[in-house]
């Protein structure tokens, strides 16, 4: 299994498989198992995913001993504030039945996120979080917050892929290691993407299918990748990247296809209340 080592030292598996929109009707837990008998040992979940109870079942049946899984969830904005987000780690906790997370995100960026922050980092400190991060942080946003924090995120989990690259976000970044996590990581399904002649010539090249390129070039970015799919052969398929390597001139010709916009602005106004009002994790 490809690592990467965050800033904390903390190692986390390189590919991921997230659970956003399965439902947990036993289909986020049979997904998951199939993800683990796969190959897959990152399992990226959430509070506002309704699913991490089966998450974690299926973790702790898979008979893989639980320090060679790396489970990821995330903090959802009713939760933001010292002692509400103290209780909604502990649910977290709770619904996985893990022992502890290896991965804790703030998972949108609103509200008292310094007091939420100040609560992961406790939860940090006691071992029931290994590693703390956030996501949808734009440099904006960044520059509100993350100066306040006294421990630097881990991970930053944004929308990436060739068409939406990050470049400003990431030189922020960079100045305290915080890796970046791609969503989106094959554009959310996008026909533009999958079948751009520069894509498609370099997968008739290695032999590979276009997904599998928009993956590889993400890693050797330096980015962690979620990519979403519950077919097997597309399961699998996302994790045989490391039989290859890109170019650096085929790398600069997936650099030229950044058009620097995304499908999801979280600086747009009413972005808060429209994600507070559309789910609620204590319904």
């Amino acid at each position: 299994m490809n690592t990467m080592v965050l800033n904390d030292g903390t190692v986390i598996p390189t590919v991921g498989f997230g659970v956003f929109q399965i439902p947990n009707d036993g289909s986020t837990y049979r997904a998951v198992r199939q993800a683990l008998e796969i190959g897959y040992r990152h399992i990226d979940t959430a509070a506002a995913y309704f699913n991490e109870a089966e998450v974690g079942q299926a973790v702790r049946e898979s008979g893989i001993p639980r320090e060679e899984i790396f489970v990821t969830s995330k903090l959802w904005l009713q939760d933001h504030g010292y002692g509400a987000a103290k209780a909604g780690i502990q649910a977290s906790l709770d619904k996985l039945g893990l022992g502890y997370i290896d991965l804790y995100l703030i998972h949108q960026p609103y509200g008292d996120v310094p007091g939420a922050w100040k609560a992961m980092e406790e939860a940090k400190t006691t071992g029931k979080l290994h590693a703390i991060g956030v996501s949808n942080m734009t440099p904006k946003i960044w520059n509100t917050f993350v100066p306040q924090f006294t421990v630097q995120p881990a991970v930053n989990q944004v929308e990436f892929n060739p068409f939406f690259q990050q470049r400003e976000l990431r030189s922020v970044m960079a100045q305290e290691k915080t890796k970046l996590e791609a969503y989106f990581p094959l554009g959310h399904g996008s026909t533009a993407l999958l079948t751009h002649p520069v894509v498609t010539a370099l997968g008739e090249k290695y032999r590979k299918t276009a997904g599998q390129i928009l993956l590889r070039f993400e890693v050797q970015e330096g980015c962690i990748v979620l990519p979403k799919s519950t077919n097997p052969q597309h399961m699998a398929e996302n994790l045989e990247i490391f039989d290859f390597s890109l170019t650096p001139e085929e790398m600069d010709q997936l650099h030229a296809l950044d058009t620097g916009k995304g499908s999801h602005d979280p600086d747009a106004p009413g972005v808060a209340e429209m994600l507070l009002s559309a789910y609620d994790v204590h319904a």
